[in-house]
């Protein structure tokens, strides 16, 4: 019998970043379910932050150079790689000049969120699609991390749904208590109309703040998993209020189990 292909799209992942709930389940969870029997694949953002000398990472020639448009400009998308050599996975890692080359994450050294988060999270979310037609691997499950991927539920199911990598995928979306304060940029739902993407669509990030966000996420994803023990509650609210898969927020003792479990009842 194949192996279940699964897809793992964190915004943040250890030993890259700083521990947080969501880089911890992110960094043991593909290795967990990959011991388990399936076939993982897992990408990143490549943060300015992250050290690149002493997690050796390194460019993939054959999956780079493409270009993405974003907003009537062209950015040039690289694939960089890592090993996590306990783990025996690979992390990939989405890099790009204008958007990630800062030595910050999401907020600047004074706590200002970055204006172009919107951008950045296309940019993210279109390039690791992009990078997984380049490697013609077709994935069962798509588990997505953060609000940062809250894009790829909306781009497999209106944009990609046509490409038969993807036809047969599913989304996962985990939330989790990664608020950000500050709105994202009026033009954001303009930014997203391509192909297949009508303002219908994304009406709902006509006002496009934390809520609306995820609720994006939400809506087109075929599963939701509570990442952490508090998010935020209009988030709660509006997952419960749909007939969306659900899985509850599971502890560091039981989640990989619980996880790959639940992805059984998914496919």
């Amino acid at each position: 019998m194949e192996k279940k292909k699964i897809l793992y799209i964190s915004q943040e992942i250890t030993p890259y970043l700083p521990e947080s709930e969501m880089s911890i389940i992110a960094r043991n969870l593909p290795q967990g379910v990959q011991e388990r029997g399936r076939e993982i694949r897992t990408f990143m953002p490549r943060y300015g932050c992250v050290n690149e000398r002493r997690n050796q990472l390194h460019e993939v020639i054959r999956l780079s150079g493409m270009n993405l448009v974003i907003n009537d400009t062209d950015h040039p998308l690289i694939i960089k790689v890592a090993s996590i050599q306990a783990a025996r996975m690979q992390v990939y890692f989405i890099d790009n000049e204008d958007y990630f080359q800062r030595k910050f994450v999401l907020k600047d050294a004074d706590g200002k969120e970055f204006e172009d988060n919107d951008e950045r999270a296309v940019f993210f979310a279109r390039g690791v699609l992009e990078t997984v037609i380049k490697l013609r691997w077709a994935p069962d499950i798509i588990h997505c991390h953060g609000w940062l991927t809250s894009l790829v539920p909306l781009y497999i199911k209106k944009y990609y749904y046509n490409d038969p990598l993807f036809s047969h995928s599913k989304v996962v979306y985990s939330v989790y208590d990664d608020d950000f304060q500050d709105n994202l940029h009026n033009d954001f739902n303009k930014k997203l109309l391509m192909e297949g993407i009508t303002p219908e669509d994304v009406e709902v990030i006509n006002d496009p703040n934390f809520v609306n966000i995820s609720k994006l996420g939400i809506d087109y994803s075929d599963a939701i998993i509570k990442g952490t023990e508090i998010i935020n509650t209009d988030v709660e609210n509006y997952i419960k209020s749909s007939d969306k898969l659900f899985l509850d927020f599971q502890s560091k003792e039981t989640y990989i189990d619980a996880y790959n479990d639940f992805y059984n009842k998914v496919f």
